[in-house]
């Protein structure tokens, strides 16, 4: 899940500090960098943008994108999971494109855990960077406090309110602060994880 890098549309609490040409830039370096790194790994990608006239494809050429559809975020996640559903019936993993360090390990897991249960990876804002599932579930996507810190917990009763298994993944940050940036700036300075394009946008000067 992803939105088109415009200035003035995405990271607006980055764009607050770091104006809105270097946060629209961070974001199109993240959305390059998980595209070459999950072009690595064993999985079709599909990456699901908004808005739907953009154009995100041209941002990416050689991977599949379709528009998203729905009305707010959990519409739009929903119509995505049961696309993907229609046309394989294989688990399906989604993740957003403010968590391009998600570890390989991460994704294996989940990968192999959503099989039988509903994966969720913890976000430390309350929120999730990751949900698994082995069949569409709408109902995990309705009526949920979307960019709150509530939305993780209110997921997890939603899961437990329909009898269903659950897995919980490591928790992890998520980017949408400053002080997430320099998280991930020590990462990439620690050799934890390559994000070549974002690394560049965050070396010192």
């Amino acid at each position: 899940m992803a939105r088109h890098p415009e200035p003035g549309r995405v990271k607006t609490r980055l764009a607050a500090v770091l104006g809105d040409d270097r946060a629209c830039a961070l974001h199109r370096a993240f959305v390059l960098d998980l595209a070459d790194r999950l072009a690595s790994l064993p999985y079709e990608v599909t990456w699901a943008y908004t808005p739907a006239e953009a154009p995100f494809p041209a941002l990416l050429p050689h991977a599949r994108c379709v528009p998203q559809v729905g009305g707010d975020l959990g519409a739009r996640m929903a119509h995505a999971v049961a696309a993907a559903f229609a046309e394989d019936s294989r688990p399906v993993l989604m993740i957003g494109a403010d968590v391009p360090h998600v570890p390989a390990a991460s994704l294996t897991e989940a990968a192999e855990m959503a099989a039988t249960r509903v994966v969720l990876g913890p976000a430390e804002d309350g929120g999730y960077y990751l949900i698994g599932l082995a069949r569409p579930i709408p109902e995990l996507f309705a009526d949920v406090p979307w960019g709150s810190g509530a939305v993780l917990e209110a997921t997890r009763e939603r899961v437990r309110d329909l009898g269903l298994a659950m897995h919980l993944l490591p928790p992890m940050f998520d980017i949408d602060e400053p002080r997430d940036v320099d998280r991930l700036r020590r990462l990439l300075t620690e050799g934890v994880i390559l994000l070549p394009r974002t690394a560049a946008l965050l070396a010192p000067t």
